[in-house]
């Protein structure tokens, strides 16, 4: 539980292990059952338990992991390393009982060299692993607080002759048609070395072989390549390097790969360009974390996330906020995605407290000159890994630690070892004294419109959301606004969502999230802030960020589809086009074709040639696909689309024969269309009967009570009208849940205070307490309206009318008046709740779809028809909440196994609606 309990001499030689408990490395320690997991935010996890000062452990609960693995020297190694690649948060190392060393810093790796300590045969290791150390106070990050061994733990040798390191510089010159490539090596020793350079292209193709002999520690390879192919993330070319080192006597002793890509990333004109165009980051925060493993994933589904990025037309990633698994970076640069590669550094609680700012002397790191060598060791280790990596444009000096000197100083330390790369910092929104500290400007979730108002007055620096569009459980409304203005504002390019998936952890009982392990304080469902969620299956948010984030805009007409090529490198004629007619939703034609000759930044009009299918609404949607299969995404994948609807006239204006071509009921209409209804006038009910159907009104209900078609009664509860829906993570966070709570009273509880009735378009009847007041019996009617007026549980009072008006074709027409009222809030929704039996759970609608839209988070949704049911319209939010809405619904069918059901329909505008087995 803390330092006093760690077994005394448990790392001597002698002290003997072997019956200790077993346990997977890499992995936390809380994730194999040996602790639990704790969920903060911006708070440190020792709030409330612990008063200590920054730099200073917590004392009491403070779990260590104490680590032994038993292991047999081979024999014919000359020395031995080791390198833990995550350790949570500080290690201490010993071998044989001999102390080796220490480290902080759980996302770089830490290497020792173990070769003094060795023994012949077998060899103890022990490794004391604190969960919280000096260096927590570095790591408050928002996410889970593990502790223990959760990267891979690397055993090796090193030749006598070795390359310490390798700095690539692949810089494209000549008007980026040729690259001059500049290879820096230093050296175990100053030995004669003999080193064979050989480039390969994508085709395998050797583009050049070298030779050099030389001596020293250090040495520069320096070559000009003609006619090279650029890196970027829509052309990810990379060359592959071979660099294989003998000794004097023409030994080869070793072999290193190396992937380079030439690319320049550079701010000119005021704007971040990549090899001299202006970049839009169409870009995400990516936590490394799953629910079954939470920091210790699995390798081989890395790869799986990168291709389900690619597939959503995401071009950008921010290591929030932390170096992730060297792999990452390695899949980054074969499948072209741009990087933001960010410190392990946040302090958000020592300078943050419920969201406000108090900078003072305890602010980590702050100006105290103490911090500053634990926050450059910590760039220092992430750029030495990762500097080869061309997917990396920008280093980070962490997030959210406010401003100050030392993290200027960090600056600094990326600008002098590595200029050909951007820095970024964010913090600084906080602090100005230091505003060189990030390169551009970077701001997290400013609307828009603050956006446009800072870039008015300040056109000094590009400007990027290092996090917007918070993804919390129902969300990315309004990313539209955002990635439309990087077509209107030169200076605002782009930003990076927040954040790729849900942190929550699977159990046998569900995933769970913050507060659901006992762990106080504790931020609750805040860590659920996915475009996909926590096992990594995609949401339907991801629907609108793949066509707000796509290189092409298709505008489809009648006669035409214009398309704008916003790629920065790619034709449109490396693409399919493919065409798509709906004619009332229904497919009436296709063609696929080859995509015109478009170059990047330039747009033309394609003209089209559609068969003429008569009067209905048509639908055009016009797809760019893949030509051919690549590493992403099979041959025919869509990678941008856009839809154009058109009207050609109806022959006749008349209604009835309006609905009899859309085929909107059936097969009601076909038997009693010209049948009157038949009115049953009692005290307390009104009854009105057709051929097949009947409804009926009550007067003591003040509400429709039933709903029958050939016997089936579809109504299980009463309609009601509906002004709340179950909030949504982000209406928590912006209070509008407590600002519109009369209206979740007023759709509970509401008084019917009048009814008035009508038959064949006569004046409105009141009815006096009940139907049956002024006279009671049968009759016969073209059509029946009933009229509901509901006093609602506001203050100050408001009303609700709602009319039901039956035909005698068997239609139903509602509608539902609200006027406003000053001193109401705004309503969360306008609706009607319709509840009918359960085994009515099958859809089919014609609006926008396939996913759940909402009119701020529709543009990536198309129009046609489509089929589902109500379970799996249940997203799996850790809260549950709003979810499967469509908008622009012409006709919404939802029906049992048989096919029977009911139809909803507006005959003069389109509509929403949505379809759950919960209210």
């Amino acid at each position: 539980p803390n330092l006093n309990f760690i077994p005394q001499n448990f790392e001597s030689a002698d002290y003997d292990c072997r019956a200790w408990q077993t346990i997977r490395v890499p992995a936390h320690i809380q994730m194999e059952n040996f602790g639990k997991p704790h969920y903060v935010n911006t708070q440190y996890p020792w709030d409330g338990h612990e008063v200590i000062k920054p730099g200073e452990i917590p004392s009491r609960d403070n779990p260590v992991a104490c680590y032994v693995k038993y292991f047999d020297a081979p024999a014919d190694w000359q020395n031995f390393f080791i390198s833990f690649q995550g350790a949570e948060s500080g290690i201490a190392i010993w071998l044989n009982g001999n102390f080796v060393g220490y480290s902080e810093d759980s996302f770089t790796p830490s290497d020792f060299d173990l070769t003094p300590f060795i023994r012949q045969g077998e060899n103890k290791l022990a490794v004391a692993v604190f969960r919280y150390t000096s260096g927590s106070w570095l790591e408050d990050q928002d996410f889970w607080r593990f502790s223990g061994i959760f990267r891979d733990v690397i055993l090796y040798s090193k030749p006598a002759l070795h390359v310490e390191d390798i700095f690539i510089h692949a810089a494209p010159i000549n008007n980026y048609a040729d690259g001059n490539l500049k290879i820096q090596t230093r050296w175990n020793n100053d030995a004669e070395k003999i080193v064979e350079v050989k480039i390969f292209d994508d085709a395998n193709s050797c583009v050049l072989d070298d030779t050099k002999t030389f001596s020293g520690k250090e040495f520069t390879f320096e070559y000009e390549l003609k006619n090279i192919l650029l890196w970027s993330a829509e052309k990810p070319n990379l060359y592959r390097a071979i660099f294989i080192v003998k000794n004097s006597a023409g030994e080869v002793v070793e072999v290193i790969p190396q992937n380079i890509g030439f690319r320049e990333i550079k701010i000119e004109d005021t704007l971040i360009k990549i090899n001299g165009k202006r970049i839009v980051f169409k870009g995400v925060n990516r936590h490394e974390f799953d629910c079954y493993n939470g920091r210790a994933c699995n390798p081989a589904d890395l790869e799986k996330d990168i291709i389900a990025l690619k597939r959503h037309n995401i071009n950008a990633i921010r290591t929030s906020h932390y170096p992730n698994p060297s792999r990452l970076y390695e899949l980054c640069d074969i499948y072209g995605l741009y990087m933001i590669d960010e410190t392990n550094l946040e302090t958000h609680g020592s300078w943050m407290k419920n969201g406000a700012c108090y900078y003072d002397e305890n602010t980590v790191p702050g100006d105290n000159p103490k911090w500053l060598a634990a926050v450059i060791d910590r760039a220092k280790s992430m750029l030495e890994r990762d500097k080869n990596h061309p997917a990396i444009l920008i280093w980070s000096c962490g997030n959210e630690s406010c401003g100050g000197k030392n993290i200027f100083e960090m600056h600094e330390f990326f600008r002098q070892r590595d200029p050909s790369r951007l820095v970024h910092y964010e913090s600084i929104f906080w602090d100005r004294r230091f505003n060189d500290t990030s390169d551009f400007e970077s701001q997290m979730y400013p609307p828009v419109a603050k956006i446009k108002e800072f870039l008015a007055e300040h056109r000094d620096k590009p400007f990027v959301c290092c996090e917007y569009s918070h993804a919390m459980g129902n969300s990315c409304g309004g990313l539209s606004k955002y990635t439309k203005l990087t077509d209107e504002e030169i200076l605002y390019q782009g930003g990076f969502i927040w954040d790729f998936a849900d942190q929550a952890i699977a159990t046998d009982d569900g995933l769970k999230y913050g507060g659901d392990f006992g762990d106080r304080p504790t931020d609750y469902n805040f860590s659920g802030n996915g475009l996909f969620f926590a096992d990594h299956t995609p949401t339907t948010k991801l629907q609108e960020v793949k066509f707000c984030y796509q290189n092409f805009e298709l505008i489809p007409s009648e006669s035409a589809v214009k398309i704008i090529n916003k790629s920065l490198f790619s034709n449109v004629n490396e693409f399919d086009l493919k065409l798509n007619l709906l004619r009332d939703g229904v497919e009436v034609w296709n063609k696929i074709c080859d995509a015109p000759n478009i170059p990047a930044g330039e747009s033309a009009d394609v003209k089209v040639d559609l068969p003429n299918y008569g009067a209905s609404e048509y639908v055009l949607t016009a797809s760019l696909t893949l030509k051919a299969e690549n590493n992403f995404a099979e041959r025919g994948f869509e990678i941008a689309f856009g839809q154009g609807v058109f009207k050609k006239s109806a022959a006749s204006a008349n209604i009835s024969a309006w609905l009899d071509k859309k085929n909107i009921y059936q097969p009601v209409e076909k038997i009693s269309a010209n049948k009157k209804l038949h009115v049953v006038q009692s005290d307390i009910n009104l009854g009105v009967y057709g051929e097949g159907f009947s409804f009926m009104f009550s007067s003591a209900a003040g509400n429709l009570t039933s709903l029958k078609f050939n016997g089936e009664e579809f109504i299980s509860a009463m309609p009601a009208p509906n002004f709340w829906y179950a909030p949504n993570d982000n209406c928590y966070g912006n209070g509008q849940h407590f600002d519109a709570a009369q209206w979740k009273l007023a759709s509970l509880y509401k008084k019917c205070v009048k009814i008035e009735y009508r038959a064949d378009e006569k004046d409105f009847v009141t009815v006096e307490k009940y139907f049956g007041a002024k006279f009671s019996g049968e009759f016969e009617a073209d059509s029946v309206e009933v009229k509901f007026t509901y006093e609602l549980q506001t203050n100050p009072k408001s009303f609700c009318v709602v009319t039901y008006k039956v035909h005698k074709c068997g239609t139903l027409k509602i509608s539902q008046d609200y006027k406003k009222v000053d001193g109401l809030g705004d309503l969360l929704d306008y609706s009607m709740l319709f509840t009918i039996p359960k085994n009515y759970s099958r859809i089919k609608f014609y609006g926008l779809g396939p996913f759940d839209n909402y009119n701020d988070r529709c543009e990536g949704a198309r129009l046609g028809i489509f089929e589902t049911n109500i379970f799996d319209n249940v997203e799996k939010y850790l809260l549950p909440q709003e979810m499967a809405n469509h908008c622009g619904v012409r006709w919404f069918k939802v029906v049992d196994n048989r096919g029977r059901g009911l139809k909803f329909f507006a005959a003069d505008k389109n509509f929403e609606a949505q379809a759950l087995p919960y209210s």
